[in-house]
């Protein structure tokens, strides 16, 4: 039977996306630290599971992606400190042109302006 393994996004900067994911989810480099001039790196939770791959790619950013990431939330106001952290980190919010009339979800773009979603689980 096959399992998650990673998931992958394509990113500019590796160095840049990897301080920026490390501190947002405190995974850890699944390899140890990357060469310099590495385009491909493993992040990993600290106690194991399912983790974030970035590599290098030439492929432009989405304004619409068809795979994102949803990061979970206790409750609104935990939703709310995440993002003002994951913006302080150098996430930014994004004027989503999709959301419904009552959203239990906040759109950021990651330092390589990957979309992901933060979700306030009690809702």
């Amino acid at each position: 039977m096959l399992r998650l393994g990673t998931t992958v996004l394509g990113v500019d900067d590796l160095p840049r996306a990897l301080a920026f994911w490390r501190q947002a989810l405190g995974f850890v480099p699944r390899d140890g630290e990357p060469e310099p001039g590495a385009r491909f790196a493993v992040l990993v939770p600290p106690e194991g599971g399912p983790g974030l791959a970035l590599g290098v790619s030439e492929s432009p950013v989405q304004d619409h992606p068809r795979v994102h990431l949803d990061l979970y939330a206790g409750n609104a106001a935990e939703q709310a400190a995440e993002v003002e952290r994951l913006v302080s980190l150098g996430a930014r919010r994004v004027d989503w042109d999709s959301y419904p009339e009552d959203p239990d979800f906040i759109v950021l773009a990651d330092t390589e302006g990957n979309l992901f979603c933060v979700i306030d689980t009690s809702r």
